[in-house]
């Protein structure tokens, strides 16, 4: 029998010592250290560092790289000015979601795309077969650049002291280049926790050294804001309380931008790209399912797959769910008919064969004046 041998990011070392290991899109990377409940709430109070090397990273170029580009993406690359970064997809024929990607453009015709570590090789082939001879050159930089998360509210004072105060300079979406100990680093105020922060990729011939030095440097920044190492279990419990979806779980090629309600991905402009026509009908025509958020009212805590009712007839699944560390019940996503959609509406979910009651709620769970971003509250 053979064993399939997992790939390891630089940071490898510090894991095996701290972290409880496991396999994810065939890499061993640590789930948690401490314990999930502690790392999510450490990034959602103070700060947290986690490693994300296992995403994939491409660097696309040339002088037709923003033609390829906007063929391709469902937003629009013309418009993203200089050392900022967008959202958007790659979708099929039908809208179904390729994958979701992050659009940095470092130069006028330089992008780097962050992209999931399970559609990494899908990615690729995709922007190959469309490429058709243009003037682009596609690099993977993934095995090349370390990516390093640094999420919460006190993820600027951390990197404050690693990269100078002008981090602060940094608005979200905004990226630009630091140096540390004669390493040149991009900074992006960027994250996928709901929470302030920053994601660093090492642009250099990196090796496990230079990654763990930066690693443990950022670490001991973060002493006095209480940082914690953070694995992939607080990472998904923190991005389904922001509302965020997962590829896999919210975003598939069956499903679309539109379905998935992240219409701000997608940019109907004179651009002809791949899926639009089909993207255009649904908000034109409306949908026959949507995601929405749900907040258990009664006992349970609901997970992926499981049916979601309306006075006992199944209407939808639920896509991703677990127990919120800030509100201590059920939450879950999924998707249902849109006539149920509506806030304050009452469903059920079967969990474990018992009918549970739940009720639509407007995305980020958590109130926003306390956690997120866009707190209001001081520090």
């Amino acid at each position: 029998m053979l064993v399939r041998k997992l790939r390891r990011t630089p940071l490898f070392i510090f894991h095996k010592e701290h972290g409880r290991l496991g396999e994810y899109a065939g890499f061993e990377m640590p789930l948690w250290y401490k314990s999930p409940l502690l790392e999510h709430m450490s990034v959602r109070n103070n700060v947290g560092i986690f490693d994300v090397s296992h995403m994939g990273r491409l660097l696309i170029t040339g002088s037709e790289a923003t033609f390829l580009l906007n063929r391709i993406l469902t937003n629009n690359c013309a418009r993203i000015k200089i050392m900022e970064c967008q959202h958007a997809f790659f979708c099929n024929d039908l809208g179904g979601v390729i994958d979701d990607v992050l659009v940095f453009r470092l130069d006028k015709n330089v992008f780097f795309m962050v992209v999931n570590a399970v559609n990494r090789e899908k990615d690729l082939v995709w922007i190959d077969k469309n490429k058709d001879g243009l003037d682009v050159e596609i690099k993977d930089l993934t095995d090349k650049v370390p990516m390093i998360a640094v999420q919460g509210p006190k993820a600027p004072q951390t990197l404050r002291k690693i990269f100078s105060s002008d981090i602060n300079k940094l608005s979200h979406l905004q990226c630009s280049w630091f140096h540390h100990d004669g390493d040149k680093f991009l900074v992006s105020r960027t994250g996928y926790t709901g929470e302030d922060g920053f994601e660093i990729f090492i642009f250099k011939d990196c090796s496990e050294e230079d990654a763990l030095n930066l690693w443990n440097a950022i670490l001991e920044a973060g002493k006095e804001f209480k940082i914690e190492p953070c694995g992939l279990a607080a990472r998904d419990t923190l991005r389904l309380e922001a509302g965020f979806c997962l590829y896999g779980n919210e975003l598939d090629e069956e499903t679309t931008p539109i379905e998935a309600g992240l219409n701000f991905g997608v940019k109907f402009d004179e651009r002809d790209f791949i899926g639009k026509d089909v993207l255009l009908r649904q908000m034109k025509e409306g949908v026959s399912r949507t995601r929405v958020g749900l907040r258990m009212i009664g006992r349970g805590i609901p997970r992926k797959g499981m049916k979601i009712l309306k006075e006992n007839e199944e209407i939808g699944f639920v896509t991703s769910g677990t127990l919120s560390p800030i509100l201590r019940t059920g939450i879950a996503m999924g998707y249902i008919p849109p006539k149920y959609a509506s806030l304050g509406t009452k469903l059920n979910i079967s969990i474990r064969g018992r009918l549970s009651e739940a009720e639509v709620v407007k995305f980020p769970f958590y109130d926003k004046n306390r956690y997120g971003r866009k707190r209001k509250t001081e520090i």
